[in-house]
């Protein structure tokens, strides 16, 4: 079956998901942003390989570290950056998504690099787009956060160096977390033989076990010996119903506190996708602590936007 992010050579073209990327695609990437890192301590951050391109954030769901890292690498690539005003867009006034793109393919559009709150939608772009105009998911619905899995993965990389030795951890709201999942296919692709999901029966999806991931309701079994550790929000506004007692009783029993942390490996490195909740899912002493790396997420994400962007642009169809 046709992978859809790939083109006929087999290159990526467009990044939908990290479900079904190829072990050598990911690698690319890890690799190209490698080289994009040190980009941040020049004086001048550019670099010419998106010049006369033309890229088009699309941001249906409110975002600000995803939407700005995206604008930044850009940028930082010399492309022409449009963030487009979606509650003040046409879609606003009743204008159907696909007349929208093809609107703003109509304006020369090269990349267009999309949040939304329905899963599949950057697929459904993806179909419809005419050759060598690229699609970039970040962010659609429950489904996937491909760029944020594979900034994580290069967290991990950047700290640990290898995967096929390595134990994960990924605590909290999984159910909701379009971040987990994509996490979970990287980790799985790239060889990690030791997923675990921690967290209360009722934000656990009932998929995981499929997936080869351990299951964990009790947080100090499943915190120990592990390398490293991926705290998730509570996300509240995707919660239908009672879900949990109260957000005290949450961090008592899923809360990550350094006490807790003393379970893992003692170079366990600690992260997180954002925005965190202090005292919800994470102690500030953790957040702050020498084993957290999530500024440095955020650092490197901006790099592997570059990496991803430079190289589905650079595809031919």
């Amino acid at each position: 079956m046709h992978n859809p992010q790939l083109n006929k050579d087999g290159e990526l073209t467009h990044l939908l998901s990290t479900e079904g990327l190829p072990r050598r695609i990911i690698e690319q990437i890890l690799h190209t942003a490698e080289s994009f890192v040190p980009l941040a301590d020049r004086d001048i951050k550019k670099v010419p390989l998106l010049r006369g391109k033309s890229v088009f954030n699309l941001f249906f769901e409110n975002s600000t570290r995803t939407r700005t890292t995206f604008e930044i690498a850009a940028k930082r690539l010399s492309a022409d950056v449009y963030n487009l005003n979606i509650n003040a867009s046409s879609t606003a006034k009743g204008e159907t998504l696909l007349d929208t793109i093809s609107n703003l393919t109509a304006m020369q559009a090269d990349v267009f690099v999309v949040r939304h709150q329905a899963s599949g939608a950057p697929y459904l772009i993806a179909q419809h787009v005419q050759p060598g105009v690229h699609v970039v998911n970040a962010g659609d619905g429950r489904h996937a956060h491909p760029t944020q899995a594979l900034l994580d993965m290069y967290t991990i990389r950047h700290y640990k160096k290898e995967f096929h030795n390595l134990r994960v951890a990924i605590v909290g709201d999984i159910v909701h977390s379009r971040v987990a999942r994509s996490d979970i296919h990287a980790l799985s692709t790239l060889g990690v033989p030791e997923i675990r999901a921690i967290g209360p029966r009722t934000l656990l999806p009932a998929d995981m076990a499929e997936l080869g991931v351990q299951i964990y309701t009790d947080m100090n079994e499943g915190l120990k010996d592990v390398d490293v550790v991926i705290m998730l929000r509570l996300q509240n506004e995707r919660m239908q119903g009672a879900l949990l007692p109260s957000a005290a009783e949450y961090f008592k029993q899923y809360g990550l506190t350094a006490q807790k942390l003393q379970l893992a490996k003692p170079d366990a490195i600690v992260m997180h996708p954002g925005p965190m909740n202090r005292g919800v899912e994470i102690a500030s002493e953790v957040a702050d602590g020498p084993q957290a790396v999530i500024l440095n997420q955020v650092t490197f994400g901006i790099a592997v936007r570059m990496a991803v962007m430079s190289i589905v642009a650079g595809a031919s169809q």
